[in-house]
Parts: C-alpha cells; sequence; structure tokens
C-alpha cells in the first residue's frame, strides 16, 4: 500500500487552456489525478480518505468547521498493488509526487471463505 498526503487546495495542472471568457475552466483538484492514473496503471485499489482533524508535516492542527472545510487540511490518496507496481507507478509519477509525503506499507491480502482464510 502506498499513501500519498495532498493539501485539499492542492490543484492539478490544467490540461486545458483556461479563457477570460470561461471562468471555472480551472484544474481540477490534485488528489483526483494519482487515482486517475493508478486505474490506468492497472493497480488494484485506489481511494481517496479525507481528514476532518489532524495536521501534517509538523504544522498546525486543523479541523473542518461546522460551516467552512479548512483548504489545509489533508486528503490521504492510498494506492494499493504489488511492491513492483506501486516502485514504477513512483518512477512515472515523479512530476505528480514531488514534495508530497509518501509512505509505502506492506499488507496481506486475505481471502475469507468457508474453508477459513487462505
Amino acid at each position: 500500500m502506498l499513501r500519498v498526503y495532498v493539501r485539499r487546495a492542492d490543484r492539478a495542472a490544467s490540461r486545458e487552456r483556461r479563457s477570460f471568457w470561461q471562468p471555472g475552466t480551472g484544474a481540477k483538484p490534485l488528489y483526483r489525478e494519482p487515482i486517475l492514473r493508478a486505474k490506468t496503471a492497472g493497480l488494484m485499489n485506489a481511494v481517496a480518505h479525507p481528514a476532518q482533524y489532524g495536521f501534517s508535516d509538523h504544522g498546525p492542527i486543523r479541523e473542518d468547521g461546522s460551516e467552512l472545510s479548512d483548504p489545509q487540511l489533508t486528503i490521504c490518496v492510498e494506492l494499493i498493488g504489488r511492491r513492483a507496481q506501486l516502485e514504477q507507478f513512483c518512477r512515472q509519477q515523479g512530476d505528480l509526487l514531488t514534495d508530497k509525503i509518501v509512505v509505502y506499507k506492506p499488507l496481506e491480502q486475505w481471502c475469507v471463505g468457508p474453508a477459513g482464510i487462505t
């Protein structure tokens, strides 16, 4: 499993030219891009988990308010695949992962059924 931490305010590079006459054609949230690229790369699973309370990179504690969300809170993008796939993904997506907190954690996949756990 690979976890990539990004701020809610982080934006991906826009793929389209922005026009003065077309407001709102800005870049999409950055956390979506690794998920799209993980799907293309054939990884098993990719999801985004938004934080509601916490801190990142030794910064101050932040929280979502009842009326406003804090754009500085992190989103954890969790990618699951074989280690070799995850390493290759990181090498190929260096532009996206630069200066981000990236954590690798080995996992076991279990199959649970009437015969027990395998």
